[in-house]
């Protein structure tokens, strides 16, 4: 998608899984209906998101002000780039290059200073280039949490806050690269203002060119300078003095007056500048713009959330298969019944399980082996409350089973049935246990639910439920 169906998308997912007052199932079904009849079932599933999406923020605007607002707040400005070279031309057309004596020192440090810092720069992201390779979705932790607080100033709760953690870790990559061009921009401003202020001075000041060092003589400068700035020589046909004249340019007395002339290492400095700052950083500036706009045109949505997937399921008009996956002991006949209705209130009643042969303990890695080649829609990983959740064991089925699939969204359910009647006196234990899931199902970015089975299809639903339970 691109980036505004994307954010309006999310903005509406958010709702859909949330119990708010602002946006029912009717409301839901509603925008469905809208977009199934605009576009038809067989259109591609990002278009019949971001179509529902158009016509669900048509109703949730007018009611709550917070919606237009965080909609409204602008993800980027074209003239933040203005901003940026201005900052940096500033910058770099302060830096006193040139002394208040009207002398250019040619060993110049100050333009060796911008040079060397723009080279760790280049060092850095060749190193990260090579270490990590293309791009990941993890990258960009601190710049998420920047996006996090940024998008927060729109306000709201609930619902907006749940858009706004998802919204901020999705677009990070394409704010890294928003980010990654300004920065090159204002560093190439930077070096461009340092070159004008040379010229500038030079045009209304007679400037002399002369050195001064305590370690150095005039052998070494010359040699020196001539592997440094041998690239600028070789641009401007400019030649440096030899050894000799190197050796006259040499102040060596307080208050001696420099005679040879500035204007030749001006020219030099100012090559060197552009070669080694200017023209490299905004090639980069281009890069980084150029990867924003196709990664602004590319926003995957992730549809692993029950509540999308079953939007998802009516927008194409088919019925939800969920393909069940129990571990350590198969599932009985209640808690097959427990489980359907968990699911029908997430993915609607249209819905088929598909229940796969348990996986034992110790044969995590043989799990996807045993699965069968229909189409499911979703899967879901049935544990027991019973079991403490250990990455040994649980970790290696939920890896093995998204290894199988790793497009199809994955769903941990953990019956809460017998430990429930286990610690029918002690809920605290229960809390407990289900605390250490939740933990367990954040670290591993896995959606889960938490219900008795057994008693939720005799119950009605709500009353078997735990409080919080389709928390991430």
């Amino acid at each position: 998608m691109n980036e505004a169906d994307a954010r309006r998308v999310v903005l509406v997912q958010a709702y859909d899984g949330a119990d708010s007052p602002l946006w029912t199932r009717d409301d839901a079904a509603w925008a469905t209906r809208l977009a199934t009849q605009a576009l038809g079932a067989d259109a591609a599933v990002e278009q019949l998101l971001a179509e529902r999406a158009r016509h669900a923020v048509q109703r949730l605007q007018p009611r709550d002000r917070a919606v237009q607002r965080w909609l409204a707040r602008p993800p980027w400005r074209w003239h933040w780039a203005l901003l940026a070279l201005l900052v940096g031309a500033v910058a770099g057309f302060g830096a006193d290059l040139i002394d208040r004596h009207q002398i250019v020192n040619v060993l110049a440090p100050a333009a060796w200073a911008v040079v060397a810092w723009n080279t760790v720069v280049y060092l850095l992201l060749l190193w990260s280039a090579l270490r990590r390779g293309p791009p990941r979705s993890g990258a960009g932790t601190g710049l998420r949490r920047a996006l996090l607080a940024w998008w927060q100033r729109a306000g709201g709760d609930g619902p907006l806050r749940t858009a706004t953690r998802r919204w901020a870790e999705l677009s990070a990559p394409l704010a890294l690269s928003r980010v990654a061009a300004l920065l090159h921009l204002a560093a190439a401003a930077l070096a461009a203002g340092v070159v004008a202020s040379m010229y500038l001075r030079g045009l209304v000041l007679d400037f002399r060119a002369g050195w001064q060092s305590t370690f150095l003589d005039a052998d070494a400068v010359h040699q020196l300078l001539g592997v440094l700035l041998a690239p600028a020589v070789a641009a401007t046909g400019i030649a440096l003095p030899d050894a000799a004249a190197f050796a006259a340019m040499r102040l060596t007395a307080p208050g001696q007056a420099a005679t040879a002339g500035a204007a030749p290492w001006i020219h030099l400095y100012a090559a060197t500048l552009a070669m080694a700052v200017v023209l490299p950083r905004l090639a980069l500036a281009l890069a980084g713009a150029l990867q924003a706009v196709v990664r602004a045109r590319r926003i995957q949505v992730p549809l692993t959330d029950p509540a999308t997937l079953r939007e998802v399921q009516r927008l194409q008009r088919r019925s939800s298969v969920v393909q069940v996956c129990p571990y350590a002991q198969a599932a009985g006949a209640q808690a097959a019944l427990g489980l359907r209705r968990l699911l029908a209130g997430e993915l609607g009643d249209d819905l088929q399980l598909l229940f796969a042969a348990a996986t034992a303990v110790g044969d995590e890695d043989d799990a996807a082996a045993r699965l069968g080649d229909g189409a499911a829609t979703l899967r879901v990983a049935l544990v027991d409350m019973a079991a403490t959740p250990e990455d040994d064991h649980h970790g290696r089925f939920v890896a093995a089973l998204r290894a199988a699939a790793p497009v199809l969204p994955l769903l941990l359910v953990v019956d809460e049935s017998a430990y429930r009647q286990r610690f029918a006196t002690l809920p605290e234990r229960v809390s407990e246990r289900r605390a250490a899931w939740r933990q367990w199902a954040a670290a591993h970015e896995l959606p889960w639910r938490a219900a008795a089975l057994d008693e939720l299809h005799a119950a009605g639903g709500a009353a078997a439920l735990s409080p919080g339970a389709s928390a991430r």
